[in-house]
């Protein structure tokens, strides 16, 4: 008598089929991890600048608002400059907001490995959720900068902890966390722009955004598949072993096994690393970051010092209106390109800094010669430098996670997060002085 096909299944075949169905949760999760921690970060400086507005004055416009939100400025306040300057430099907004952050990458991967991680995303959502809820009923200029900074935090302890947890894991969840922070600026500034178009009170927008912290809670602790080498509620055992090894080792492709069985003894010395060990993996991630922080200096000096100076006076479209395409253009080409390591990898990531360098020549020139004819040829431009700023992202972890030893990995993942943010903070204070200069002419 034939058996029932599912007595006779093969167990390598469901084994295949569970492995693949966890693989596909954890890539679910870390892109939901990703949407969630920069989303607050994304938000947050749009609804701020909203508050701070009515706070200001009784007449705050409609056509402000939607500018403001699109990328936490916009809008074009005239005065005397033929840039048709804003009365203070952008970049102004993306210090505040970058600073926390860049404080807690700086220090934080030398002692947070003491904090397991279910505390570090329960502080994060925490962290989140109280920046929603400070803009939100925020009656005074400090609580709304308050709130960015909470938000700041909240976004800069998250981006270093997640990627340190990506070692727990298969290395394609880079790819998975990648696209969610991509994803994150696209969805954070069209959500508020079309909640607050709507009719709703940027007050009620932020708090129907309060569950953006609580899916960050639910794909952390429901939706990835956790290893039992995860150091969850407690600290992990002074004389652990390379971090998750059996557990990554289990996921790993056939080229990583073969790479793995390559190691030396040495690469598998067990215990804790020593503050010499932290600083000489330091030394060795310069090759990344530099790289890193210069597509980052590169892509928000042209965010923060140019891209409001681009205006072409004759288009049919108004400044705001430019300025809003750059910004959406921008985050869709950072999207694309955050999403597109499962097909494209490169190594040479010294030639993306170069490119994004190229751009920022290119578009200073354009600003100060005025040569470009109008706002249809920078479109694809600024296109370009976001698909530039996102394959620098994901494809710098991803060759730190692959080309880094075991046990220095988790160490090595949170330290190199530190390349952007001060990239970002450089940009924010080269920018002072550049738009200064042209809204002076």
């Amino acid at each position: 008598m034939e058996q029932p096909a599912s007595v006779n299944a093969d167990p390598v075949q469901r084994s295949d089929s569970t492995g693949r169905c966890t693989q596909w949760r954890n890539w679910s999760g870390f892109w939901l991890l990703g949407l969630c921690n920069n989303f607050a970060y994304v938000v947050m400086l749009s609804a701020a600048h909203d508050i701070l507005k009515k706070q200001e004055t009784a007449n705050t416009t409609a056509s402000t608002s939607a500018t403001l939100a699109m990328d936490f400025q916009g809008g074009n306040s005239s005065n005397s400059s033929h840039y048709d300057c804003n009365p203070v430099s952008t970049a102004a907004v993306l210090l505040a907001d970058i600073l926390p952050t860049l404080v807690i990458k700086l220090s934080a991967p030398f002692v947070i490995h003491k904090l397991p991680y279910g505390f570090r995303v329960l502080f994060c959502a925490i962290m989140a959720a109280t920046s929603f809820l400070l803009v939100s009923f925020s009656s005074a200029v400090w609580m709304s900068i308050l709130g960015v900074i909470f938000a700041s935090i909240s976004a800069g302890l998250g981006e270093l902890s997640f990627l340190s947890l990506t070692v727990y894991f298969s290395r394609d969840v880079l790819g998975g966390w990648g696209s969610g922070t991509g994803g994150a600026g696209v969805a954070g500034a069209l959500l508020y722009s079309g909640l607050t178009q709507i009719g709703l009170s940027p007050q009620i927008t932020l708090l129907i955004m309060l569950v953006v912290p609580f899916a960050m809670l639910f794909s952390y602790f429901f939706l990835l598949v956790l290893p039992p080498s995860l150091p969850q509620w407690k600290s992990r055992d002074p004389e652990y072993t390379a971090v998750g090894s059996e557990d990554r080792q289990r996921l790993m492709d056939d080229s990583e096994e073969e790479e793995q069985e390559k190691s030396t003894p040495e690469e598998r010395t067990t215990g804790p690393l020593t503050l010499t060990e932290k600083l000489h993996v330091i030394k060795g991630l310069l090759r990344f970051v530099l790289p890193l922080g210069l597509v980052y200096f590169a892509e928000y000096f042209i965010n923060q010092g140019l891209m409001e100076l681009l205006y072409f006076p004759k288009s049919s479209l108004s400044h705001a209106e430019q300025y809003r395409w750059y910004q959406t253009l921008y985050q869709v080409g950072v999207l694309v390109s955050r999403s597109s390591l499962c097909c494209f990898k490169c190594r040479k990531l010294w030639t993306l800094s170069l490119l994004q360098v190229l751009n920022a020549v290119l578009l200073l020139l354009a600003v100060s010669y005025q040569f470009l004819p109008n706002a249809w040829v920078v479109f694809p431009i600024i296109f370009y430098e976001g698909l530039l700023g996102g394959a620098a992202y994901v494809n710098t972890f991803y060759f730190i996670s692959k080309e880094t030893e075991d046990r220095q990995r988790e160490f090595a993942m949170a330290a190199a997060s530190v390349g952007d943010s001060l990239g970002i903070a450089l940009a924010g204070l080269a920018a002072f002085p550049v738009h200064r200069h042209f809204c002076s002419l």
